[in-house]
C-alpha cells in the first residue's frame, strides 16, 4: 500500500474547556507552533495532510473553526470554515453551545483534485445536513471528509450510520478521523475513527478508547466509484423539488 495523504481530525491543536480559553489559545496559522510542525511533517515527508484547526476570526470574540489542506510542499492550499455549529443540549448529556465561541463559516468549498482523488471537505456537525455532501456530489467529490470531535452520546447513537448513509447517498468515499477521550473536565470525544466506501461497507475503524495515536489506511479505488455510480445512476427529480 502506497499512503498518499494524511487526514487528521476536527480540532486537532487543542480542545478547550471553555469559550474564553478556545479563544484565548487561538493563533493565526502563520504563528501557530502545531500548524507549522504539521507544513514541516508535509514536506519532510512529501504527503499531503488535512487538518483541522482553530483560527482567529475578525473582532478578536470568537474564532474560526477550519481544515486545512496543506500539500507536499507544506503549503495551506485549501480551506474550509466549518458551516453548521454544535449547539445542543443532550438530557443527561452535554451541553454545548459552539456558537458562543466559534463564527459560522459561509459558503461550501468546491471539490479540489488531489493525489488520492478529487476531495470534498465538511466537519463535524455537517454530517448532518445531508445538503452539504449532495452539493459536494453534484459537483463531482470522490471523497468526503468528516473530521469530528462526536461526544459519546451522539457518537454512540450516530455517528456510523451517519457515515454510511453519506457514502451511500453520494456514491463517494468517506473519510472520517476522529478525536478520542478525555479532553478536559467537560469533553470526551467519541473516537471511531472510520473509512467508508461509496457502496456504505466499513473499511476500517478504529475504538472508542485512547490508546495515543493510531492510525487506519484504506486503499482509494476511484474506479469503484465511477462503476456504482454507472450501476446505481441517482437521477435526482429536480423537476419535482430543488437542486442542492
Amino acid at each position: 500500500m502506497v499512503i498518499a495523504a494524511v487526514f487528521l481530525p476536527e480540532a486537532s491543536d487543542y480542545i478547550a474547556g471553555s469559550a474564553a480559553e478556545t479563544v484565548s489559545l487561538v493563533k493565526p496559522v502563520q504563528e501557530s507552533e502545531f500548524v507549522l510542525g504539521i507544513q514541516e511533517e508535509a514536506r519532510r515527508t512529501k504527503l499531503p495532510i488535512n487538518v483541522g484547526v482553530h483560527e482567529p476570526a475578525n473582532g478578536g470574540k470568537r474564532v474560526k473553526n477550519t481544515l486545512l489542506w496543506i500539500d507536499e510542499a507544506g503549503e495551506i492550499v485549501q480551506r474550509y470554515q466549518k458551516l453548521h455549529l454544535f449547539d445542543v443540549e443532550i438530557e443527561n448529556g452535554p451541553i454545548i453551545r459552539e456558537s458562543d465561541s466559534v463564527e459560522p463559516g459561509s459558503s461550501i468549498l468546491p471539490p479540489f483534485d488531489t493525489a488520492v482523488g478529487r476531495v470534498g471537505l465538511t466537519i463535524c456537525f455537517d454530517l448532518r445536513f445531508p445538503e452539504i455532501s449532495l452539493a459536494l456530489k453534484r459537483q463531482n467529490a470522490q471523497i468526503i471528509t468528516f473530521p469530528s470531535a462526536f461526544t459519546v452520546p451522539t457518537g454512540t447513537a450516530h455517528w456510523k450510520p451517519l457515515l454510511r448513509a453519506r457514502a451511500i447517498e453520494t456514491q463517494a468515499y468517506v473519510l472520517a478521523a476522529a478525536q478520542v477521550g478525555h479532553h478536559n473536565q467537560k469533553r470526551v470525544s467519541y473516537g471511531h475513527s472510520m473509512i467508508v466506501s461509496p457502496w456504505g461497507e466499513v473499511l476500517a475503524e478504529l475504538g472508542g478508547e485512547d490508546k495515543g495515536p493510531e492510525i487506519i489506511t484504506a486503499d482509494i479505488n476511484l474506479a469503484d466509484v465511477q462503476r456504482i455510480k454507472k450501476e446505481m445512476p441517482l437521477l435526482r427529480r429536480t423537476d419535482v423539488y430543488p437542486e442542492v
